[in-house]
């Protein structure tokens, strides 16, 4: 058999996880095709996936009318509808998990998106979704907000896999980082295992450059409102590069090391939102850039399906590591701040998932 690119990836040491979730697919055997023809290692999960997958699609319909005449609330037929889905894949996974060394073979389900701005309810709510799950191979989405970075720490410290999501920033990255490191010293001052607590560090890429795209468009209009600044496009990959700088640098660290000796993983990133908005970019952009060692890129279908046709595999995420670190000053002469992009684009992403989970709950109590 012709090993095709999503395969060669893998090779090169990165993971490929679909960043989708539906219950035809996982009932269809399309799951269990991709993970022996693509090598797909997991997938992914969050509010707005779900709301498109339950409001969309007519797989959900006798549950929901099950439920209904059971007269379950509208939070609660979600619940049972996502936790029925993610369990499936995980169980669809639980071979590319044991295969792995628990490395992969995961699903992910979020916590409620309300939650955001609430450590301790975060760590409840954590806690109780990981144990309805009751998979060893599911991670639970924590949003990386200030709120969120002690939350994680809880939940690492007690056995609880988390997804981190909503990463817009090195800066923040960093402090997510030290997040996990804090979760799991505590878990071993405590005695505790290691070696199966897995975790990664969810790095959002298109958005970042929809935003600043922006702002120098905004800059440099030309007569016929075309934009021509050389600076497009260029900030989500050197950001995610960066971050992958800092992510060797920890795991070369004294502190890490000593983790490690006790069977620690460390936490991968994980590359999100990767299909491309901006019709002007390769529709593989943020897969192409960003292949490298211990790494995962989760991809929406219309991404993955292109890059099987047409990708070239190849470990690039050290390259342009110069243009990368100058990136920041040249955007500063700019007036344009990554930091408060990434504040500004962490914000929005609460809202861009509450905005889908209020849709979702609305429509599951009118029918």
């Amino acid at each position: 058999m012709t090993v095709n690119s999503l395969q060669q990836i893998k090779v090169l040491g990165q993971s490929i996880w679909l960043d989708y979730m539906q219950r035809n697919i996982l009932k269809s055997g399309e799951i269990t095709r991709m993970i022996k023809e693509d090598g797909l290692a997991g997938m992914t999960s969050n509010p707005t996936i779900f709301e498109k997958a339950i409001n969309e699609h007519n797989d959900y319909d006798e549950t929901i009318s099950k439920l209904t005449h059971r007269g379950i609330s509208a939070e609660d037929t979600y619940e049972t509808l996502a936790l029925e889905d993610v369990r499936q894949a995980a169980d669809l996974f639980r071979s590319v998990y044991d295969g792995s060394n628990g490395r992969d073979g995961f699903a992910s389900l979020e916590v409620s998106p309300h939650l955001a701005y609430e450590t301790e309810q975060t760590v409840t709510e954590a806690k109780r979704l990981w144990a309805q799950l009751d998979r060893p191979n599911v991670m639970i989405k924590v949003p990386a907000t200030r709120e969120g970075l002690p939350a994680i720490s809880q939940l690492i410290a007690a056995g609880v896999n988390i997804n981190v999501t909503l990463l817009f920033g090195v800066v923040r990255y960093q402090e997510v980082v030290n997040a996990y490191t804090e979760g799991l010293e505590e878990r071993a001052a405590q005695g505790k295992p290691l070696d199966r607590i897995a975790s990664v560090a969810s790095f959002f890429l298109s958005r970042i450059d929809a935003l600043v795209d922006k702002r120098l468009d905004e800059s440099t209009q030309t007569n016929i409102g075309e934009s021509t600044h050389p600076l497009r496009g260029q900030s989500a990959v050197a950001c995610a590069r960066l971050a992958y700088q800092h992510y060797l640098d920890w795991v070369e660290s004294s502190r890490w090391q000593a983790l490690s000796k006790k069977g620690a993983q460390t936490q991968r990133l994980l590359w999100a939102s990767t299909g491309t908005k901006d019709p002007a970019y390769s529709d593989i952009k943020y897969v192409e850039a960003l292949i490298g060692k211990d790494t995962v890129n989760t991809m929406p279908p219309k991404t993955l399906w292109a890059y099987r046709d047409h990708g070239r595999p190849a470990s690039r995420i050290e390259q342009e590591l110069d243009e990368a670190y100058c990136l920041q000053g040249k955007l500063n002469e700019l007036d344009i701040r990554l930091y408060a992009v990434s504040e500004q684009l962490e914000a929005e992403g609460v809202q861009k998932f509450i905005v889908p989970f209020d849709k979702l709950l609305k429509r599951l109590g009118q029918r």
